[in-house]
């Protein structure tokens, strides 16, 4: 096993985080290369693990704070997500063998050479992906919390100074259609999971075009996630579709669908 350094001919591999065998994953669109193109000369590094066979079999992508979901991060770069192929399909489950703890120490060792204050990462409570504990394990302290999300700092630095999540400003109220159903989508592009419910709603909404309003938000523009606080989320008449893995099109179909005969 090694860890490399983002190579041309995994890019689909990358964008499709490791999952280029998954349906699901195909309807995530272009997002996330998009992202990818915007940020790659902006300070963002990619490394993947490469087993014997030339199957890329986890990867771990950070970034500058600054240009992420915390505020006061400039000195910081900030692990955005680290992942460790674990289904059956494709190259099978390869997680319990420390190829997180070897993509964590490259990364680790790459950012200290930046001079930085201080490495940040987020996690989570519950027993899945990004755990805030398996971090904790690895010298991380807890920071900040919010909406079941962990921000944790790996650093030698005594100071005060500490980051925090951006929080959600509450959506301001427009002018609108009474006769239409407002939809708000805020996409970034960095998550593939929150990239496929953006591409199900473009696809929902094609069947009620003379019934809604969508207004589409690009928040890899820092004003305009400063300006709400929402990195990612569709919003159907204010309320947030999703709070959990992503709803099926069926789902969304059905929820829009709802929200028109309400207003019809």
């Amino acid at each position: 096993m090694e860890v490399i350094n983002l190579e041309g001919k995994y890019n689909n591999c990358y964008f499709n985080c490791l999952e280029e065998w998954s349906k699901e994953m195909a309807e995530s669109g272009d997002l996330k290369e998009k992202w990818f193109d915007k940020f790659k000369d902006k300070g963002l590094r990619v490394k993947l693990a490469r087993n014997e066979q030339d199957e890329i079999v986890g990867m771990i992508q950070y970034m500058p704070a600054e240009l992420s979901f915390v505020s006061d991060g400039e000195g910081y770069y900030i692990i955005k997500c680290i992942w460790v192929h674990s289904y059956k399909e494709g190259v099978g489950n390869n997680q319990k063998h420390g190829i997180g703890t070897l993509l964590l120490e490259a990364a680790e060792k790459d950012m200290l050479g930046m001079n930085l204050r201080g490495i940040l990462s987020w996690g989570v409570d519950l027993p899945f992906w990004m755990k805030a504990s398996w971090f904790k394990k690895h010298g991380y302290k807890r920071i900040d919390k919010y909406k079941g999300m962990v921000l944790m700092v790996k650093s030698d630095e005594n100071t005060n100074h500490k980051p925090r999540f951006i929080r959600n400003i509450k959506i301001k109220e427009r002018e609108k259609d009474s006769n239409k159903v407002e939809i708000l989508i805020f996409k970034n592009g960095w998550c593939p999971a929150n990239n496929i419910v953006v591409m199900r709603t473009l696809r929902a909404i094609k069947e009620f075009e003379d019934y809604i309003d969508v207004i589409i938000f690009d928040t890899t523009d820092r004003d305009v996630f400063l300006e709400y606080g929402i990195y990612d989320g569709v919003y159907i008449n204010g309320k947030n579709i999703q709070s959990g893995p992503p709803p099926s099109y069926k789902k969304i179909f059905n929820r829009i669908k709802k929200a028109v005969k309400k207003v019809n």
